[in-house]
């Protein structure tokens, strides 16, 4: 019988895994929304998934000057490789590692999601 659970457990922990390793697609497709619209300087696009607190938070003038700094880079090629999961206060927060073809330093990008699924922060570092 002991023998019989290890299959079993292997399943479940291999799920587990592989949900731990990867976003939802609904993550995923926040953000690619955030950014591309850094790499287009697009304010309506960073802001259209965003909580109420988000964009009132975000300025336009903000998301032109981030895209400033970030868009040569982007446009040169980057990947963006998901990195890990976990829950701050109420939010769950997804972080990336951007590695960028021009070999300058990586960097790393936050979404945080509240309770609804809305964009509540944005961050690159």
């Amino acid at each position: 019988m002991k023998n019989a659970l290890l299959p079993l457990l292997a399943l479940i922990f291999a799920a587990a895994t592989a949900s731990a390793q990867e976003p939802a697609a609904r993550v995923q497709t926040h953000f690619q929304n955030l950014m591309n619209a850094v790499q287009t300087a697009d304010y309506a696009a960073m802001t259209i998934d965003g909580d109420p607190a988000f964009k009132a938070g975000l300025t336009k003038e903000m998301v032109e000057k981030v895209s400033a700094q970030l868009a040569p880079r982007m446009k040169q090629g980057y990947t963006a490789t998901f990195l890990t999961a976990m829950r701050q206060v109420s939010y769950e927060v997804f972080i990336w590692k951007l590695s960028f073809k021009d070999g300058k330093d990586d960097m790393l990008a936050k979404v945080a999601l509240n309770k609804d699924g809305q964009v509540a922060g944005f961050w690159i570092n």
